[in-house]
């Protein structure tokens, strides 16, 4: 599946299964590197709630964010951004 239909079949998920505006679960894992980081916390408003774990060696750090979200599109347009970011891996 290319990411146009993946985008395409989650939007269409999202707008089957949520009532809007809702709080939406972001999860994603990226090297553990502060560069990276900074550009996963600039994705989000200041409210969006950011948890950070990281793996047992240390090498990734796995991030959840929680934020208001009032529509598909604009999740899907968030995950479009994270794609930018070079070794982010989204879950």
């Amino acid at each position: 599946m290319d990411k146009k239909d993946f985008y395409k079949s989650l939007q269409e998920k999202l707008n089957e299964q949520t009532d809007w505006p809702t709080v939406y679960m972001f999860k994603f894992i990226i090297p553990a590197d502060n560069h990276k980081m900074a550009q996963v916390n600039q994705l989000f408003g200041e409210t969006a709630q950011i948890t950070t774990r990281a793996s047992k060696n240390g090498n990734y750090l796995s991030v959840s964010a929680k934020e208001v979200m009032m529509d598909a599109e604009s999740i899907i347009q968030r995950y479009k951004r994270a794609e930018k970011i070079e070794g982010i891996i989204s879950l």
